[in-house]
């Protein structure tokens, strides 16, 4: 029987629901009438399931708000809960909001955000042939279900009966539904079940009798420890899983469950904090933040320093003073390769109390993490981005390291920044939010230095380290290595004198694979990928053609796409090339390359990192994830090949991210007393970005670039939003775009004459295909306020009622950079 549809009545209530799968273009909050035997307990938070479309196809929904009937029509009906509690807290209720307004995504796409994907429902439909006689005419397509049906004789999921049929959907199977002949059940599964173990305890007031001696030394363990899990009990008391349960036979004891953390530390212990004094900087940087966080209000601190100056310590005493106040700390990292160290220290300090959000966890472990943190059970949450939503109710410090890593957005909807998510969060807590590096986004410093962050500087290094002596290389004039073809001798020279000196290198490439680019030997094109507007690069682990976006793989001895000759022209180096080098010119050098390729395995940034901290190799040498965040002690050289390969691409922050990654990954060397030496093999020499970053001259680079930002019209002194289409076909792309502009163009002067705004476009993505996705956008410079957005979503909804294709996505992205 289909969902009923329900008239008003009095007493009635009204839930407000965000559903999942409801798409940007038909999102809102749709209304269900509360049944009588919700009402005293349904409030906004619960997850519910719910009659949907058409169809009435059951989806898992979240309850935003609670209200009386507004109008005289009839509703459709929640048809459970899907909790035995509610899973969202008014804090994060407002969130979601806050996030589908500012990041352009569905309500239900936000919800998702804030809870683990291991409390996702997987809803599987099945059906089942009703009794009586069948309603008139029958389709082919319709007899054939019923046919299908009647031979299972039972209930049939809806996918392997539309495949058992050969259909290409499910609009017949609707059919029979709605004109009653079959039934329809839904099959409700989470996606990761809690951890159970099995307790044994003694019945109370049991009387033992006579027992077996091993049957005395279970009653006796228990009769001692109170209770213990099956596999203790059956192991201490030396016995079998039989003799526990014919104790339980005779009603002496008793099994019951106990849900467990999947703890992702289970198997090693924290670290002995180490007592440490801070300097006299470190103290002054102390004194501020914490002034700062006395005053109980929103607040966002900006504490700057160079690379090796101790932040660190500054984040720990920081987090011990807010804990001791009763409160949460919230400390966010780029990448997970930042998280092994990070969590030590806090785990030095905190012991259990610190739990860990990052992808490379298990859902299992993620979903238990969470579960953790919303109990409060844990104080201190350490992760990657998405740890910037962790279920902290007395949240008192949020923390963003390394706070200018484009990783902190998210280039996937929803489209959003976890600074602003953070900023967010500070304000509803009536706290303070520290934005932490040693090179600073240019609008976070910007923002300092006027006013509106609190400037806290953190001069000079840690315990006397000194800054590393920097040479920078001019490649048109310094010889390469012998039997190399990309190290220079002069590093080479200096690689051999650390390994002689029993002192650790680092070498960053940000290129994984081997060469990056492959030509045919005929026509010269190189080897493209299909699906995306990329290069292959060539893998030497596995002889392959690789696309690093779509994943696109072909043997490497393949045929040229253009005319079929050999691809045979190898150009380029990534790190599998620098690695293979360094084991030809340095034979028994110990070399640990890290890219995505060797971290693909749970744990292998921990891992690896602490195989290089305990000296078992010589020389690092990976992409990006060795540059910035790490202390090793023992490194007193770093080299850093090619250097401006990112100078002179496509984005208004080329030079911003180069002045980064170089300045972050020079200060690697020399965090000891041992002096440190950096060498920048560079084909452009003069360029001041490279000669401001080896000196680590921050202050000197953001005067040049804010006078260049300024008068390009680029932030901090504008927002950049895109509004981006895609879809397979390039023509009904382009034409879209050309829609939107014409809209957006015509809205501005009818209704936002006074809005800030200038309009650039349409035209292509950097990446102008990507996973066999054409992509153009139109490019706004605004103020991301909310007149702006408004003014989005209005040319949004008229561009979607002239557009009736399916297959075009639009998305916008209120924090556009490049890509």
């Amino acid at each position: 029987m289909r969902d009923a549809v329900i008239a008003p009545a009095a007493g009635d209530r009204v839930a407000l629901v965000a559903v999942d799968g409801a798409g940007l273009r038909f999102d809102r909050l749709f209304s269900y009438r509360v049944p009588q035997a919700l009402r005293a307990l349904l409030s906004p938070g619960w997850r519910v399931l719910v009659p949907f479309g058409q169809g009435d196809r059951l989806r898992q929904g979240m309850v935003f708000e609670i209200r009386p009937p507004a109008e005289e029509r009839e509703l459709k009906e929640i048809s459970r809960l899907l909790d035995e509690e509610p899973l969202l807290s008014a804090e994060q209720l407002a969130l979601a909001v806050y996030l589908r307004n500012t990041a352009f995504c569905p309500y239900y796409a936000a919800v998702r955000l804030l809870i683990p994907a291991g409390l996702d429902m997987h809803i599987t439909p099945s059906y089942l042939l009703q009794e009586g006689d069948l309603p008139g005419e029958l389709s082919p397509e319709e007899s054939a279900l019923v046919g299908a049906l009647r031979r299972a004789r039972g209930p049939v999921a809806e996918d392997t009966l539309i495949e058992r049929c050969a259909l290409p959907d499910n609009r017949a199977l609707q059919a029979l539904y709605k004109k009653g002949v079959v039934a329809r059940e839904e099959d409700l599964r989470r996606r990761v079940l809690d951890e159970r173990m099995t307790m044994v305890r003694l019945v109370p007031g049991a009387q033992p009798g006579k027992l077996t001696k091993k049957q005395q030394a279970v009653i006796d363990l228990l009769d001692a420890a109170g209770s213990a899990s099956l596999k203790e009990l059956c192991y201490y008391a030396a016995v079998t899983r039989a003799v526990v349960d014919n104790l339980q036979k005779k009603g002496l004891l008793e099994f019951y469950d106990r849900e467990v953390y999947r703890n992702p530390f289970r198997h090693k212990a924290p670290e002995k904090l180490r007592d440490f004094t801070l300097s006299p900087s470190q103290q002054r940087a102390f004194d501020a933040l914490l002034e700062s966080q006395r005053e109980g209000k929103y607040a966002v601190s900006l504490l700057y320093g160079v690379t090796g100056s101790g932040k660190t310590q500054v984040f720990v005493r920081l987090a011990q003073a807010v804990a001791a106040s009763g409160r949460g700390v919230l400390v966010l990292v780029p990448e997970i390769s930042l998280t092994p160290q990070t969590i030590a220290r806090f785990r030095a300090c905190f012991g259990e109390r610190v739990a860990v959000i990052h992808s490379a966890l298990s859902m299992g472990e993620r979903l238990d993490e969470y579960k953790r943190i919303r109990r409060g059970e844990a104080q201190v949450v350490v992760g990657t981005r998405s740890a910037v939503f962790a279920p902290m109710e007395k949240l008192g410090l949020l923390i963003i390291d390394e706070e200018q890593e484009p990783s902190y957005k998210s280039e996937k909807t929803p489209r959003f920044h976890a600074r602003d998510v953070a900023k967010w969060r500070a304000h509803y807590h009536h706290t303070q939010l520290v934005l932490a590096s040693a090179t600073p986004s240019v609008e976070s410093y910007y923002l300092a230095k006027t006013g509106s962050y609190r400037l806290v500087p953190l001069e000079g290094r840690f315990a006397g380290a000194v800054l590393p002596d920097v040479y920078i290389l001019d490649l048109h004039e310094e010889p390469l290595a012998a039997q190399s073809g990309i190290l220079s001798q002069r590093l080479c020279e200096e690689l051999l004198y650390n390994l002689q000196a029993g002192e650790q290198s680092i070498l960053l490439l940000n290129r994984r694979g081997y060469h990056t680019l492959v030509k045919c030997a005929d026509c010269g094109d190189p080897a493209q990928c299909p699906n995306c507007s990329v290069t292959l690069t060539y893998h030497a682990a596995n002889h392959a053609l690789c696309c690093h976006y779509c994943g696109y793989l072909q043997p490497a001895d393949g045929k040229c796409a253009h005319c079929g000759g050999q691809l045979t022209r190898f150009q380029g180096a990534g790190t599998q090339r620098v690695e293979e080098e360094l084991h030809t010119l340095f034979p028994e050098a110990r070399v640990l390359r890290m890219d995505m390729d060797t971290t693909m395995r749970r744990f292998a940034h921990e891992t690896q990192f602490a195989a290089f901290a305990a000296r078992e190799y010589d020389i690092l040498v990976g992409t990006q994830m060795v540059a910035k965040g790490l202390n090793f002690p023992q490194v007193t050289l770093v080299g850093v090949l090619g250097a401006d390969q990112a100078l002179y691409s496509d984005d208004f922050r080329s030079f911003e991210r180069t002045f980064s990654l170089i300045t972050q990954v020079v200060g690697r060397a020399g965090r000891s007393e041992k002096r440190g030496r950096a060498f920048i093999q560079t084909y452009s020499p003069e360029n001041p970005v490279i000669e401001l970053a080896s000196s680590q001259q921050y202050p000197r680079f953001f005067d040049t670039e804010i006078k260049t930002r300024k008068l390009g019209l680029y932030p901090p002194f504008c927002d950049l939003a895109a509004i981006g289409v895609s879809g397979p076909e390039e023509e009904k792309v382009k034409q879209a775009a050309r829609q939107l502009s014409t809209i957006l163009q015509q809205l501005a002067k009818e209704e936002y004459a006074g809005l800030p705004l200038r309009i650039l476009g349409p035209s292509e993505f950097v990446l102008y295909r990507l996973g066999g996705r054409y992509r153009r956008k139109l490019l706004l410079k605004c103020r991301n306020n909310a007149r702006t957005r408004a003014y989005i979503r209005e040319a949004l909804e008229r561009y979607w009622k002239e557009e009736k294709s399916g297959k075009l996505q639009v998305f916008v992205d209120m924090y556009y950079d490049s890509y």
